[in-house]
């Protein structure tokens, strides 16, 4: 394994962040594709697995929404009482984030991530009460669905028709230590709604002609998976950045084109395409612009841009990167994004003229 020793600034700068997160509770999100995939469910069995620790557990706020088999977790569970506000003349039912404060236990289950406070309440947002028990040293068990991540806002707008009002910022989701998705074929929760098992029989009519459409629920299903396989990635290279680890782990395949200002970048971007369908792997196109390319005129220019927007309408992911030595850009790219295939055109230069202008390739 390569291992470079870590710059010392960057390691203090890490140990100042690492005594900082041991001293902040632990967020543990149970991550889902809808409502009724189980999340609360599988949420609460975790609760019992952990009082079963003898660890000191409490329920801060829960929404079952009329479950039974989800209510019926709940017995047996110490339940904090809910803080009520008056609001527009109606008297309405909050978490309690004061009571929890003093009631300080080693974990509390406040659910529905995403829920927008009564206005009156000391945060407008449910994740800030969580983010202030997070740094009272309390860990938290919340729950949200995919759509209500912010930059997921427009995509689910454009799947589902449905202008998602409540989010979370994606640091939020980003910065949890754990996040546990609860998965459900799309089958088995269209079963579970006709079933009565996530909204009352008219309710689930209308849900199977709006938002829980077979299309709609695959759609979702994916980008879930996806928000959670792109968090173990994350996960992944940040382990690497703190152990100085250069070594490319290949944990799933992930590939780099790189292309040029030449005729040769339109076919490398299409045959980037035709392999990373067929290794069915996340791809990136990369340009390295060096201070001679910065030089190219314009209508050189114009054309490897219209390459980087083919591989973007093809799917790829597109980098623009500025380095006087286009290998060392491209090896450095490789190894922030754990790239573990490399596309490069070969040069047509021969003999003494490939000897003295070299090759990326060389």
């Amino acid at each position: 394994m390569a291992i470079e020793r870590p710059d010392p600034d960057e390691l203090l700068a890490r140990v100042e962040r690492d005594n900082a997160k041991a001293r902040r509770g632990r967020l543990k999100i149970f991550f889902g594709a809808s409502a009724g995939v189980g999340k609360t469910f599988a949420m609460l069995q975790a609760v019992h697995e952990r009082r079963a620790e003898n660890l000191d557990v409490v329920i801060g706020l829960v929404e079952t929404h009329g479950r039974k088999e989800t209510q019926a977790l709940l017995e047996g569970l110490e339940i904090l009482p809910k803080r009520e506000l008056e609001y527009k003349g109606r008297r309405l039912e909050e978490f309690d984030l004061d009571a929890a404060l003093k009631r300080r236990p080693a974990i509390i289950v406040v659910d529905e991530l995403a829920h927008s406070n009564v206005p009156g309440s000391r945060h407008p947002k449910r994740w800030q009460d969580i983010d202030e028990l997070l740094d009272a040293g309390i860990d938290v068990y919340t729950a949200v669905n995919v759509q209500h991540l912010e930059s997921l806002n427009d995509d689910i707008n454009q799947i589902s028709g449905v202008k998602t009002r409540e989010t979370v910022p994606d640091t939020v989701f980003e910065k949890a230590d754990e996040i546990e998705l609860i998965d459900l074929p799309p089958n088995e929760l269209l079963l579970r709604l006709r079933e009565g098992k996530i909204y009352l029989p008219h309710q689930a009519e209308e849900a199977v002609k709006n938002f829980f459409r077979p299309g709609n629920l695959i759609a979702l299903r994916e980008l879930a998976l996806r928000q959670t396989a792109n968090r173990v990635d994350a996960q992944m290279l940040d382990y690497r950045e703190g152990h100085a680890i250069q070594e490319v782990w290949q944990v799933s395949e992930r590939l780099l084109v790189c292309i040029g200002p030449n005729a040769l970048a339109e076919r490398l971007v299409r045959a980037g395409k035709r392999l990373a369908a067929n290794l069915r792997a996340d791809w990136l196109v990369a340009y390295v612009e060096t201070p001679e390319l910065q030089r190219l005129p314009s209508i050189k220019r114009d054309a490897v841009l219209r390459v980087l927007r083919l591989a973007e309408q093809l799917g790829a992911e597109t980098v623009t990167l500025s380095s006087p030595i286009i290998s060392d850009a491209i090896i450095k790219l490789a190894r922030e994004r754990n790239i573990n295939k490399i596309v490069i055109g070969k040069p047509r230069r021969r003999g003494w003229r490939r000897w003295l202008f070299g090759s990326v390739v060389d």
